[in-house]
């Protein structure tokens, strides 16, 4: 299990995690990022921005 960084929460480890995988903490539902797979680490995933075209 790895902990939710903005609720503390446990989340659920994928069974086969990739760095820059998304995921969702079931308890505050932020959108968290895998950052590193040993040990399994989660940051805030960063919102999508807008590219207009660029």
């Amino acid at each position: 299990m790895a902990t939710c960084p903005v609720c503390d929460a446990d989340v659920e480890n994928p069974d086969d995690p990739v760095v820059g995988e998304l995921l969702t903490c079931d308890d505050c539902g932020c959108e968290l990022e895998v950052l590193e797979l040993k040990p399994l680490k989660l940051g805030e995933a960063p919102e999508a921005e807008e590219d207009w075209g660029e």
